[in-house]
């Protein structure tokens, strides 16, 4: 008598999902420190890269934030010479003639009016070197977002009077570096004339030259110090869509008759030249982690193989109990995934918290960017099957008798 044809061929039972888990937490429950010792190496790696990215991009965007705050949208014209020649002013009529851009929002001037600064009428006339006193307008804080440290700014009314506000490191260098509301009221000579001192600026991080000047009335500067009515630098601001176009008709529109002597400046790419070397740095870092992921991933392959060799008698019994070769496979290369998911996911909190922590003491915006969480992850349990796999299918090659032997 046959027997039936369900009876002839035995299929092998197929485990769901959950046993696969089950199976590799077990392997990892079994040998703690191993595991958390392999685990430590991808968190490691994986800590590193959310650092390195981090970080910088937090600095990223507070610097992105200061140049807002600052006017990224900001534009600087001057006149230059030509080799051997004194540079030629400005026409008197060039801030006008900005105004007439469309896109143009604000326009300012500034004049060297190439006279001397000193403290006091008993200080040399060398004194002030290094400092440049420049004609102003009031208009001048708005188109280039400065602000006042201590006192007021030049006003309406204050431009026909000798009054004078002190740059950031002018006012160092001149011993001024507060004005109290009730206190004595400073002077500074300037051309042989005492200027009253109503303010101090704010550090310039976009116009760092002004930092370094004593600024003065326009009108003032006319009554005062015999100034020419020619301004030497002119800031423009622009809409942020239009800034190159700006940039590139603004020379022949300041000085129609020698546009080439013009030369128009972006002070914010300094900035973006900073931004570009953190960022190099910031690939070195990379490339520094993703070594730390590759001799993570050499530890988990380690604890793999060696737990195929301690485990063999363990292999033979599940095969002589009727697992078959893809169980086998599989049990293992579960158990080196969840390995690197652990210590990827525990190397993303730390990163992510020293990252954050790091933000906040320097006073920056923390920022993790997601998708370098994710791909963090995503790349620990890519290290995991590139781990698991060798030692797996030496698992599943092992016969059952020659397992049990051993």
């Amino acid at each position: 008598m046959t027997s039936p044809p369900e009876d002839r061929y035995i299929r092998a039972v197929r485990l769901p999902p959950g046993d696969f888990l089950r199976l590799g937490f077990l392997g990892i429950r079994i040998r703690v420190m191993r595991a958390a010792l392999s685990a430590l190496g991808i968190s490691i790696g994986i800590a590193t890269v959310i650092v390195v990215t981090g970080i910088p991009a937090s600095s990223q965007r507070h610097l992105l934030d200061e140049l807002n705050a600052l006017g990224p949208n900001l534009l600087q014209a001057q006149a230059v010479p030509q080799p051997g020649e004194e540079s030629a002013p400005l026409p008197e009529e060039a801030v006008a003639m900005a105004r007439r851009v469309g896109p143009v929002t604000s326009v300012s001037e500034v004049a060297n009016t190439h006279a001397q600064v000193r403290r006091s009428d008993r200080a040399p006339s060398d004194a002030g070197i290094g400092i440049t006193v420049l004609a102003s307008h009031e208009d001048l804080l708005r188109t280039i977002h400065a602000t006042v440290r201590s006192g007021r700014f030049l006003s309406r009314d204050s431009d026909r009077f000798p009054t004078a506000v002190l740059g950031d490191q002018a006012a160092a260098w001149l011993g001024i570096t507060r004005l109290e509301p009730r206190g004595p009221v400073p002077l500074v000579f300037v051309g042989g004339q005492s200027f009253t001192v109503t303010g101090i600026l704010a550090p310039m991080p976009l116009t760092p030259e002004l930092d370094q000047s004593v600024l003065v009335g326009w009108g003032a500067a006319r009554t005062y110090l015999g100034f020419d009515n020619h301004p030497t630098v002119v800031y423009v601001e622009a809409r942020d869509d239009a800034v190159e176009a700006v940039r590139a008709v603004l020379p022949a529109t300041l000085d129609p008759q020698t546009p080439e002597l013009v030369q128009v400046s972006r002070p914010s790419d300094v900035l973006a030249a900073k931004k570009a070397t953190q960022n190099t740095f910031s690939s070195l870092f990379l490339g520094l982690a993703g070594v730390a992921l590759l001799v993570g991933g050499i530890g988990v392959a380690n604890t793999m193989f060696i737990s195929v060799l301690e485990r063999r008698k363990e292999i033979g019994l599940r095969r002589a109990l009727g697992a078959n070769k893809g169980q086998i496979r599989g049990q293992f290369l579960m158990e080196a995934v969840m390995l690197s998911a652990l210590g990827g996911i525990a190397g993303t909190v730390l990163g992510a918290l020293a990252a954050i922590g790091y933000s906040l003491h320097q006073g920056w915006p923390p920022v993790v960017p997601l998708p370098v969480v994710t791909s963090g992850v995503a790349g620990a349990v890519v290290v995991g099957v590139l781990a698991g796999v060798y030692p797996s299918v030496r698992a599943s090659r092992l016969p059952p008798t020659e397992a049990l032997a051993l």
